[in-house]
């Protein structure tokens, strides 16, 4: 199933997409006992078949066009970063450094993210907004000290990320990055989240690419990961309690903005686009910040 939050007649609902992908189905009115897409994953297979036995045979309760799209899980408890978790991007620092044996990590908030189609913004401060296409993991079921074995079962789904940054601000501090990533609207996530069972084949080869106004930037495959997802949940449980809906950036392949001479930032008018195989693309335009009046 594709599920999805999303504002039609001015009010947040959530549901799926028909099989067409047309259209979606408005599960909130159909399953009343769960308020939200987290309430869903939380309620484990039992709540999914629910859901399933629902969307089948269902006719649209309204035209994907018309509705607009928040971020798949409404206001995130919690996202989790990984950084540099490409093989080749760790040979993109030039620093002679060796890989890594842990994955490096930070934390961003909800309001730093749109959803799909709405607009990402160049910030008053800065004019180095950049993108990172990501695949990023939604979170199933709890998790705590979960064994390499036991993690592959804790991910709910997939969805699209642009984990967008801003260079200049990355660089104010020694030690950390985390008021160059959490910008409003900085960074979106979607269209919708694809649930694990959509991936037979596992999450081993799957690829990523980013789009700058139709020009391929990224492009990787998730078989050239330092740690895999397996590992990602394993790791995190160690020293904290994942839960439903929360959401793990996995990283960004090599060719940022950033990474370019003369860098590549974006500019108010670009169109970004985040493909990851066998969830969809994710779009969003630039625009600059308007000054407070």
């Amino acid at each position: 199933m594709k599920l999805i939050s999303y504002l039609h007649g001015g009010a947040s609902h959530w549901g799926c997409l028909t099989a067409d992908g047309n259209g979606v189905v408005d599960l909130g009115r159909r399953l009343g006992a769960f308020a939200s897409v987290s309430a869903l994953l939380a309620g484990g297979e039992a709540a999914l078949a629910q859901a399933r036995a629902a969307a089948e045979g269902a006719a649209a309760d309204h035209a994907l066009a018309d509705v607009r799209f928040e971020l798949p899980i409404a206001q995130p408890r919690r996202v989790f970063c990984i950084g540099v978790n490409y093989a080749h991007r760790n040979a993109e620092y030039k620093d002679g450094s060796d890989l890594p044996k842990y994955p490096s990590i930070f934390m961003r908030v909800a309001e730093s993210f749109v959803g799909h189609g709405e607009a990402l913004q160049q910030p008053l401060e800065s004019t180095q907004l950049d993108y990172e296409g990501e695949i990023a993991i939604v979170i199933g079921r709890r998790a705590r000290r979960v064994s390499g074995d036991e993690a592959l079962a804790c991910i709910g789904g997939l969805t699209c990320m642009n984990e967008g940054t801003i260079r200049d601000w990355v660089h104010h501090a020694k030690f950390n990055v985390t008021q160059g990533k959490n910008f409003n609207a900085s960074g979106a996530i979607g269209p919708w989240i694809v649930t694990a069972d959509e991936f037979p084949q596992g999450f081993g080869a799957l690829r990523v690419q980013t789009r700058v106004n139709g020009e391929a930037r990224q492009d990787d495959t998730t078989a050239n990961l330092m740690f895999d997802f397996a590992y990602l949940v394993h790791y995190l449980s160690t020293f904290t309690t994942l839960e439903p809906g929360d959401i793990i950036a996995t990283g960004t392949p090599t060719g940022a903005g950033i990474r370019f001479d003369p860098p590549k930032f974006l500019k108010p008018g670009d169109v970004v686009e985040v493909e990851v195989s066998g969830v969809g693309v994710l779009r969003n335009v630039v625009r600059a910040e308007e000054s407070l009046p």
